[in-house]
């Protein structure tokens, strides 16, 4: 692994996978830059748009909603609230597992 890179598990539930390319795999593992283009640690709201631009294939607004993931989407962070780890400025390490579970359901 690089010091330039970092490499984490993204995994997708809830029906969350099924915005993903075909075959809508729910885990993934993915290596990132360390860091943004301005030089900022790499954060969950980085890989929310890393997500966006390269593993969604339709209905992004379905996910994300601007900088961040819409309400109904929960996210855990090594298995614990995103919200107690700073949300979207969590900086991520490498062996992270952040999971995104669409709790919206039709009826």
């Amino acid at each position: 692994m690089s010091q330039d890179t970092v490499e984490i598990r993204v995994e997708f539930g809830g029906g969350t996978e099924l915005l993903l390319a075909p075959p809508h795999e729910k885990k993934h593992t993915l290596t990132i830059p360390r860091t943004d283009t301005a030089g900022n640690e790499t954060n969950v709201s980085f890989l929310i748009g890393h997500i966006r631009k390269n593993l969604i294939t339709e209905r992004e607004e379905l996910f994300v909603d601007g900088d961040s993931v819409r309400p109904g989407i929960l996210v855990l962070i090594n298995n614990g609230d995103w919200e107690l780890e700073g949300e979207g400025d969590y900086v991520l390490q490498d062996g992270d597992e952040v999971v995104f579970i669409s709790t919206l359901h039709g009826g």
